[in-house]
C-alpha cells in the first residue's frame, strides 16, 4: 500500500468519524435534556450510551489521526497500536455503562417511575433517525480495523437502543404501563454487554500478543522445516501490531554448508515467501535469524 493511500484512506475514516460524532454530540444534548423532562430511564440510559459514543467516536478520531503519523526512532512502529488502546476504553465504558444500566432497571422495575410517554416517542425517533444516519456514514470503513469496528458497533448498538426506547413509549402511551421503561433500559444493556466484552476481548489478545487468529505456529514451524537445508527452527513468536499488521519473527538453523556456500540470501528469500503466501494470514512483516547448528551452545535458552 502505498503511503499516499493510506494517507487517503485514513482522512476518510477521519472525515467518517467527524460527521458520526457531530450527529451523536447533537441527539446526546437533546437526549439528556428529554430524560430530564420525562423521567425515562431508557431514555437516560440511552443518553449515557451516546455519552459513551460521542466519547467513543472523539477517541476513534484521534487515533484515527495519530495511526497516520509516521514512524520515529523511538516509536518504529508509529502510532499503530493506537487504535486497540481506543477500541478496548470504548468498550470498557460500554460495559460499565450496561451494568448500571441493568442494576438500575431492576431497581425501577421494584418501583416504577412516572414516565412522559410523548416526549420519549418523540426523543426515541429523533434518536433512531440520527443513528441509522451515523450507521449509514461508518458502515464503509467498519471493516478497515478494530478502532473503525468499535464505532460502527457503538452507533449500531444506539440505533437498537432507540428502537427500544420508541417501544417503550408506545407501550406506556397506549396501556399506562411504566414498567416497559425499565424493560427497555435492561434490554438496551444486554445490547451493550456481550459488544463490549467482544471488543475487550479481542483487543487484550492484541495487547497480550497473542497469536493472530488464522495463523497455527505448529504449521508455519512444519512449513519452515520442510525447506532445504533447514533443521530446526525455535524462538517462533507471532503477534499483532494493530489490524491488518501481522508480525512474526523466528531463529532457523540451517546447515553450516549454507554460510560457506553463499546462498543464505536465497534461503532467507524462501523463508519469508513461506509465510507471505502459504497462510491464511499473510505476514508481510517476518525476521528471521540464520543460525549455523554450533550456534545453539553460545544462546541462555530457547523457546520452541
Amino acid at each position: 500500500m502505498s503511503k499516499d493511500h493510506q494517507h487517503t484512506t485514513a482522512g476518510t475514516h477521519r472525515g467518517r468519524l467527524g460527521i458520526a460524532l457531530a450527529i451523536t454530540a447533537t441527539v446526546l444534548v437533546a437526549e439528556v435534556v428529554g430524560a430530564l423532562v420525562t423521567g425515562s430511564l431508557a431514555l437516560l440510559v440511552d443518553a449515557g450510551h451516546m455519552l459513551t459514543d460521542a466519547g467513543g467516536l472523539l477517541m476513534a478520531l484521534l487515533a484515527a489521526t495519530a495511526m497516520n503519523r509516521p514512524p520515529t526512532a523511538r516509536r518504529t512502529w508509529g502510532w499503530a497500536r493506537i487504535e486497540i488502546l481506543a477500541a478496548g476504553a470504548q468498550a470498557a465504558i460500554l460495559l460499565a455503562v450496561g451494568l448500571y444500566a441493568f442494576i438500575e432497571g431492576v431497581q425501577r422495575l421494584l418501583a416504577p417511575p412516572e414516565v412522559a410517554a410523548g416526549g420519549l416517542l418523540f426523543l426515541g425517533i429523533l434518536g433512531l433517525g440520527a443513528n441509522i444516519a451515523s450507521v449509514a456514514v461508518l458502515s464503509g470503513g467498519r471493516s478497515h480495523n478494530l478502532n473503525m469496528r468499535a464505532a460502527f458497533l457503538e452507533v449500531v448498538n444506539d440505533a437498537l437502543g432507540s428502537v427500544a426506547v420508541i417501544v417503550s413509549a408506545l407501550i406506556i402511551q397506549f396501556t399506562g404501563w411504566t414498567r416497559a421503561d425499565a424493560l427497555a433500559g435492561m434490554l438496551i444493556s444486554i445490547l451493550i454487554l456481550p459488544r463490549a466484552v467482544t471488543i475487550l476481548r479481542q483487543a487484550g489478545s492484541v495487547l497480550l500478543e497473542t497469536v493472530p487468529k488464522g495463523l497455527d505456529l505448529g504449521q508455519v514451524r512444519s512449513h519452515l522445516l520442510g525447506l532445504p537445508h533447514v533443521t530446526d527452527v525455535h524462538d517462533l513468536h507471532a503477534s499483532l501490531i494493530g489490524t491488518g499488521l501481522p508480525v512474526l519473527s523466528a531463529h532457523v538453523v540451517l546447515e553450516d554448508s549454507c554460510f560457506h556456500d553463499g546462498h543464505t540470501h536465497e534461503l532467507l528469500d524462501q523463508l519469508q515467501d513461506c509465510v507471505r503466501q502459504h497462510f491464511d494470514v499473510s505476514v508481510e512483516h517476518s525476521t528471521f535469524q540464520l543460525e549455523p547448528t554450533t550456534h545453539s551452545s553460545h544462546e541462555d535458552h530457547t523457546h520452541q
